[in-house]
Formats: structure tokens, C-alpha cells, sequence
């Protein structure tokens, strides 16, 4: 896995929009990444080939499993950082091991997680259209989730606009702070 020292990247930042499946990371990560003009890696597509087909059968991800997808998609980070390109990343990042293999070293990757109740999630996953994870892995995904101080918590309940506007709000304030050590 490349890591940088975290430091030489002041000009470019990462936000992850983490949560389980159904709380709108894809939706609202395409939204803050428009409004801020900046990149949108959706973080589905780095999935193998294997995991797709285990979730398409309603079995969930181990740790080996999501492993090399998370070993792939911080090596995308860096390949934006590297080159100084701004990014938000859809990720579920469910586990705090998870969202420490993603930032790394890196002190520009921030983390936003959408949360939602069961019951809300359940009806958006049981009406989306296309997607290979469905309702029948939502209750493991809650029970993975973990929560921790280094992550913004907000309620997906919220239209997406209100959702932009308040994590373009914490991005600023946690910039400013950022600046000032």
C-alpha cells in the first residue's frame, strides 16, 4: 500500500462520504463533488469481480474481502493527492480499521457519515434500481458500523442540498483549524 507523509498535500483534500448502504453517499458525494468542483470516486467500482457476485447473493463482505478494495481505493486518494486534485469518495468505511487503511498517513482525508433509521434505509434499498447490494445485507452492515470522534455525523434524512451546505460548512471550519496548527 503507497502512503504519503501526509503533509505534502496542503493543497488538495479527500472527503469520504461513508454509512451503510441506502443513506445517499453516492447521491449526496456527487452533489458536494459538483458543488465544489472537485473529483467524484465512486468507491463501488473498485470492487472485484468476486465481491460484487458474494453481495449480489446476499452474503456479506469479510475483512479479507474488503482488505484489497480498501488497499485500492487509498491508493486512488493518493494518486489525487499526488497530483494536487481535490476529491470526495463514496465509501461505506463502515469499521474505524477501515477508514484508518483508506486515510493513511494522509491529513487532508476527512470523513462524513450519513446515518439514517433501519426502517428508512431498508424502503430506499428495497426501491433502488440497479444496484447489486441489496436489502438483505443492511442488518450486517449496521451491526459493522462503527462510530468514532474523528468523523462528521449527519442525518441523510435531510434534502441534499441541506446535507452539501452543512458538510461545505464543516469543511471550512475543520479547514481553518486545519490551518492553524
Amino acid at each position: 500500500m503507497n502512503s504519503s507523509n501526509g503533509t505534502r498535500h496542503r493543497t488538495a483534500r479527500v472527503v469520504i462520504i461513508g454509512g451503510v448502504s441506502g443513506c445517499g453517499k453516492s447521491t449526496v458525494g456527487k452533489a458536494l463533488a459538483e458543488y465544489l468542483g472537485w473529483s467524484f470516486i465512486e468507491g463501488d467500482a473498485f470492487h472485484s469481480e468476486a465481491s460484487i457476485e458474494k453481495m449480489r447473493r446476499g452474503e456479506a463482505l469479510d475483512d479479507n474481502d474488503r482488505k484489497p478494495w480498501l488497499e485500492s481505493l487509498h491508493n486512488e486518494i493518493i494518486h489525487h493527492l499526488d497530483r494536487g486534485i481535490s476529491a470526495v469518495l463514496a465509501c461505506s468505511a463502515l469499521k474505524a480499521s477501515y477508514r484508518e487503511i483508506l486515510r493513511g498517513a494522509e491529513a487532508n482525508v476527512s470523513f462524513v457519515f450519513l446515518s439514517g433509521n433501519r426502517e428508512s434505509l431498508h424502503r430506499r434499498l428495497t426501491t433502488r434500481q440497479g444496484h447489486f447490494l441489496g436489502a438483505e445485507l443492511l442488518d450486517s452492515q449496521l451491526a459493522t458500523l462503527e462510530s468514532s470522534h474523528d468523523i462528521l455525523l449527519i442525518d441523510s434524512e435531510q434534502a441534499v442540498e441541506t446535507l452539501v451546505e452543512s458538510i461545505v460548512d464543516w469543511l471550512a471550519y475543520s479547514g481553518s483549524k486545519c490551518d492553524e496548527t
